[in-house]
């Protein structure tokens, strides 16, 4: 994926970054006057490339007991350069195994973002001795002669055979020749069965086309006709659009509805890059949003989830529709004060489809996965909360990876804001609470340490209450250098990094301006994935 706003030059080659980040003169491709690395701001639960540039996730599939998970890489700076696809799997989407680059550039560009299948069926004819091959489906950048207004994307394809150690180009890409839109890339390809419209199955091709998207049919993933456009008028436009993806969620009401995932860059709900959504309906060639053109659904409110994308090819048994993205905005991607390697990943969260006043919205929660980390525990009694109260201290060794769990009887609060924060003995914090008054969550990294590297970073960020109710609930995921909120049971999220000066071991619950009843909860260390 990547929207490209302006030009740098690396290995004389005129490089368009993705995703409209910041100016080549601001990015850091290395600290001046420094031998720090940044390595102490790496995450110790999240995942990170082992060096280098890192963005959107790409061809996420899982495929006989892995979850593959590919991803834009730059391996010969730590800001983007021309896109390979990095590589890595993992068997229960915590310990991952590095493995080499998958997919390199070639004459016909650039390997930009798009997504990957198992062809069970062997339509394309590119398995062999019966085994169903991986198909990647990818955006090729031509950067011949890029500038501003003249650069050509074409959708390109890879296959393997080998549990996708190894990766053949097609010798017939491009597959989906450029029909003369700038912006046209990032394919999700997923397959859709036979029904009452048509009599075979066929493989279906959400594509980013500027500021809305594209469908595409396809019997063999190789030869693909024009379905339909959908969002010129829906949803928000502060920038392009990029990442779709399509799935089915069945509701908690039985109900099944068709979900639309779209990023875009800028025009977040807090600034720069976001991700909304759209519910509605699909019949093989039509998306239909249920929500009025002009409503703007946000998958994630805080600055830093981006791209993200579902993993296909996950068993019917398993039930779950699971979400990854790039924990990161382009307003500061290149800036931030890591230099070895740059970005991480979410952690891995299912989808669901929840029923509120307002109509179906989709939540997320951590994958149970995660709780495999947890080391040891305390639980938090219900109290009567004024002021601040630490609970870190409680713990045998404070850390800053934990995980924490909390629960408010709001009905008769008499504090203007409650929640959580994390500090150090710098002074330095994140606060992450509610506002009563506003009801709305809030995320407030202003003095957490290193903001200086862009003006975009410090702030206060907010999001309405989604969830219903006297009972708010938080979890919260925190890493050595990012927070992670599940507010009312994942109704809402916000996801944000951070960059102390000293580790934030010291955790505590607070209620400011009045009081507010604790029900309980639970607070974890999280141990090192190894």
């Amino acid at each position: 994926m990547n929207t490209l706003l302006h030009i740098a030059t690396v290995r004389l080659l005129a490089l368009v970054i993705g995703c409209q980040p910041t100016t080549p003169e601001t990015a850091k491709a290395v600290k001046a006057d420094s031998t720090d690395s940044g390595e102490q701001y790496r995450l110790v639960y999240h995942f990170t490339p082992p060096q280098q540039w890192m963005n959107d996730p790409n061809g996420m599939v899982f495929y006989d007991g892995e979850y593959h998970l590919f991803y834009q890489h730059y391996p010969d700076s730590n800001v983007w350069g021309p896109m390979h696809w990095g590589h890595a799997v993992s068997e229960d989407l915590v310990h991952w195994e590095h493995l080499p680059i998958a997919l390199y550039p070639d004459s016909l560009g650039y390997i930009f973002s798009g997504s990957a299948i198992v062809d069970h069926n062997n339509t394309s004819s590119l398995g062999t001795d019966g085994n169903p091959p991986l198909i990647a489906i990818f955006t090729y950048h031509d950067p011949a002669d890029e500038n501003e207004d003249n650069y050509l994307q074409t959708q390109g394809l890879a296959y393997s055979n080998d549990r996708g150690r190894t990766w053949a180009k097609y010798e017939g890409n491009p597959v989906i020749e450029n029909p003369g839109i700038k912006d046209f890339r990032d394919p999700k390809v997923f397959w859709y069965e036979a029904d009452q419209n048509r009599a075979a199955g066929r493989w279906v091709m959400v594509l980013a086309v500027d500021d809305r998207i594209h469908l595409y049919e396809s019997p063999n993933l190789t030869e693909w006709s024009y379905l339909s456009e959908f969002g010129e008028n829906s949803g928000s436009h502060g920038g392009v659009w990029e990442c779709p993806d399509l799935f089915r969620l069945t509701a908690d009401s039985g109900e099944q509805k068709w979900v639309l995932l779209l990023s875009i860059n800028p025009g977040g709900p807090n600034g720069g890059s976001a991700t909304q959504y759209f519910v509605g309906d699909f019949d093989g060639t039509t998306f239909t949003n249920d929500n009025p053109d002009d409503m703007s659904l946000w998958l994630d409110y805080g600055k830093d989830n981006y791209a993200g994308v579902t993993w296909s090819d996950i068993p019917e048994s398993d039930e779950r529709r699971i979400f990854l993205g790039w924990m990161s905005n382009w307003q500061y991607g290149q800036e931030v004060p890591t230099y070895t390697w740059r970005s991480a990943m979410t952690v891995p969260r299912t989808l669901h489809l929840v029923k509120t006043e307002a109509g179906l919205r989709v939540a997320s929660q951590p994958v149970d996965e995660l709780y495999v980390l947890r080391k040891d525990s305390i639980a938090l009694e219900a109290t009567t909360l004024q002021g601040n109260r630490s609970i870190s201290s409680q713990l045998t060794q404070p850390s800053p990876t934990l995980e924490l769990k909390v629960e408010f009887d709001i009905s008769e609060a008499t504090a203007r804001e409650i929640g959580v924060k994390l500090s150090n003995s710098l002074g330095e914090e994140v606060i992450i609470g509610y506002n009563l008054v506003d009801q709305e969550y809030f995320v407030d990294r202003t003095n957490a340490g290193e903001t200086d590297f862009s003006e975009d970073f410090s702030g206060r960020f907010t999001a309405d209450r989604v969830g219903e109710g006297d009972i708010l609930s938080m979890h919260l995921f925190i890493d050595v250098a990012s927070v992670e909120l599940f507010g009312d049971d994942g109704t809402t999220i916000m996801s944000n990094i951070f960059f102390p000066n000293e580790e934030f071991t010291q955790v505590a619950l607070f209620a400011k301006g009045g009081k507010v009843q604790i029900i309980g909860g639970e607070i974890y260390n999280l141990k090192a994935k190894v």
